[in-house]
């Protein structure tokens, strides 16, 4: 999903923990047609995973401490409002200058459309 909605640029780096679905062939050929370098921290490193955790934490707090959903469906559609909706597009993000994840990088790519 992340790769036919981003569209990313040959030679990125496709990040991941040592799940195993991230581990497993099909996802390492998918990063690779992509012309994207997969990429695996190490075993047990904290920091290696620091901004996912931070990013966990985050959704844990503003969304999930909350409310409580009556299916999983709507917990679903609710996480996807989050990250999608929410995080990608409207939270601040201070790494960022206080910019949206794509309010960044539309900064750094002219083939993204500016908003208005």
């Amino acid at each position: 999903m992340a790769i036919r909605n981003r569209r990313p640029e040959p030679g990125g780096v496709g990040h991941a923990d040592h799940g195993t679905q991230f581990t497993s062939w099909v996802f390492g050929e998918k990063i690779r047609s992509a012309g994207l370098l997969p990429s695996f921290g190490t075993v047990g490193d904290g920091l290696d995973n620091a901004m996912m955790e931070s990013f966990w934490s985050s959704m844990q707090i503003e969304l999930l401490n909350r409310k409580k959903w009556k299916t999983r469906v709507e917990l679903a559609n609710a996480i996807f409002d989050y990250i999608e909706i929410f995080h990608n597009r409207r939270r601040r993000h201070s790494a960022l200058g206080y910019r949206t994840p794509t309010e960044y990088e539309r900064l750094n790519d002219n083939t993204l459309p500016v908003a208005s």
